[in-house]
């Protein structure tokens, strides 16, 4: 059977990163464009705080096209499901029935994407789901992922760790408890290479702020040349 068209849930982190490695590298799927959600007010991916500019830049390095989708800031969850819905609308006309995500753990968060998904006929696919976090984090490094960290939770993290690699030694360093991808929520990143791209992302650090009880480091896109 040839491989089915799908869409890939773009966060900019390296969870994404490595369900899209894993998806490809099954055979299954032909991915044809990331889908990504921006805080619209901020220009931003929303809770991982991306730059516009540098998920574009992650897409061009994947050659792959990059559907973005505005959200309000503040955004309650009936305009989120309504546009959400629109973007799955289009795709389900468009002739893709297939979706990749990379949660690991979750149930309930599976089971909303699951449900909102087989509404308008399309299916969830979680390729990474129930893989072992310490394991496939340290996969993800062996594999050439790299990553920095972009948010993290103060009260679970030390503040120290924002703006850091995601890589052996960050994961050394992780309090008990905290899980080695920040499946709960612990922490967040910002991928500047990974399987399939075609060119790393040169990123530049810049700023680390509070904000809503959360720790950001913002990354820019290095100057060219």
């Amino acid at each position: 059977m040839s491989p089915r068209p799908a869409i890939m849930s773009w966060s900019s982190g390296k969870d994404s990163a490595f369900a899209l490695h894993e998806a490809r590298s099954s055979g299954d799927f032909e991915i044809v464009a990331l889908l990504s959600n921006f805080n619209a007010l901020h220009d931003r991916v929303a809770i991982h705080g991306t730059r516009r500019d540098v998920v574009r830049a992650q897409a061009a390095a994947l050659d792959l096209p990059l559907i973005e989708v505005d959200l309000p800031y503040p955004c309650s969850n009936a305009d989120y499901e309504a546009l959400m819905g629109a973007a799955t609308r289009q795709l389900s006309d468009d002739g893709i029935r297939d979706w990749i995500f990379g949660d690991l753990f979750l149930d309930d968060i599976r089971a909303y994407r699951e449900s909102r998904l087989a509404q308008l006929g399309l299916t969830a696919h979680f390729p990474l789901w129930g893989r072992d976090t310490d394991l496939l984090a340290r996969d993800m490094i062996s594999a050439g992922l790299r990553a920095q960290v972009v948010t993290l939770d103060p009260a679970k993290l030390p503040r120290g760790l924002c703006g850091a690699c995601f890589d052996r030694a960050f994961l050394k360093a992780l309090p008990d408890g905290v899980d080695p991808c920040g499946e709960r929520g612990e922490f967040h990143t910002v991928v500047t290479d990974a399987p399939g791209f075609r060119t790393p992302v040169d990123l530049v650090l810049g700023a680390t702020v509070e904000c809503d009880g959360f720790i950001y480091s913002d990354f820019s896109l290095a100057p060219a040349g």
